[in-house]
């Protein structure tokens, strides 16, 4: 990733711009083949703390040099971040963090199809992320290469056929973290209620959720397998689990899940008519 003939340009210089900007110059990167267009003072500020770059307020004729552009920008102000870039970045690749927008929009946005629109998730923050990736018919492998190049600085990542298909993305993985969060705070709250200190029960619950993720990760059986082989019949595994059929957790996660998929739907509905 050091070759030195790549510059990128980050619209946007938050915590997902920071993210793959710190992968990068931990790849050996240059903070000088890095351009970051950030009108917030003090954002601009920890840029300039973290990795030594200095952010422009405003889009430049320095953005000229960018091979590929990240848009690391709100949704809902995409299409006004655009108009001052697009004269100096028709000839890059584009790369949209953006939750929610869909390419057609981009393209018109940033004025070429040389768009790759993705969907991270904020474990990216620590080097642990998932990200969904789909590609516009006029992204090259090359483009695509250096694409995975710039994610894999946040963890995994995988390609999808149909935009659409951004939308499960979206409702697995993008949402996701939330989800674990919340059963996290469920299991903190029932090791409280049965005499152990908050403290406790969270490092019990935290340690438990990283554990058998790496160990699913690990192994080449399913989680239904793995399921059973922790719980033996009549045991305390069963009496959980026989518990949460009956309240019928699983189809209301499934459900949950299905909530937010119409929902990014919709979003992306809203934010292409801009």
């Amino acid at each position: 990733m050091s070759h030195s003939s790549q510059h990128i340009a980050f619209i946007g210089g938050g915590n997902m711009a920071s993210a793959i900007i710190g992968g990068l110059i931990r790849q050996g990167m240059k903070p000088d083949q890095i351009t970051v267009v950030e009108p917030f003072a003090e954002t601009a500020a920890k840029l300039h703390q973290d990795f030594g770059i200095t952010a422009l307020p405003t889009a430049s004729a320095e953005l000229l040099q960018a091979t590929l552009v990240v848009w690391a920008v709100k949704p809902q102000i995409f299409s006004q971040a655009a108009e001052p870039v697009m004269s100096h970045t028709r000839a890059a690749l584009h790369l949209s963090v953006a939750a929610g927008i869909r390419t057609d929009s981009i393209a018109r946005w940033v004025g070429t199809d040389r768009v790759v629109r993705c969907m991270p998730n904020t474990p990216a923050l620590v080097g642990q992320g998932i990200t969904g990736l789909f590609a516009c018919p006029s992204v090259t492998p090359q483009d695509q290469t250096l694409v995975e190049q710039v994610i894999g600085t946040t963890g995994q990542f995988i390609w999808v056929q149909r935009e659409s298909q951004l939308d499960a993305v979206t409702a697995l993985s993008g949402s996701g973290p939330a989800y674990v969060f919340y059963f996290l705070e469920a299991m903190t709250e029932a090791g409280v209620g049965m005499g152990l200190s908050a403290e406790q029960a969270y490092q019990l619950a935290v340690a438990t959720f990283s554990g058998a993720s790496s160990l699913a990760a690990a192994s080449t059986e399913s989680p239904e397998v793995l399921r059973q082989r922790v719980t033996s019949k009549g045991g305390t595994t069963y009496a959980a689990l026989t518990a949460m059929e009956a309240a019928g957790i699983k189809p209301a996660f499934v459900k949950a899940m299905q909530a937010a998929e119409q929902r990014a739907r919709e979003l992306g509905d809203e934010f292409g008519k801009a």
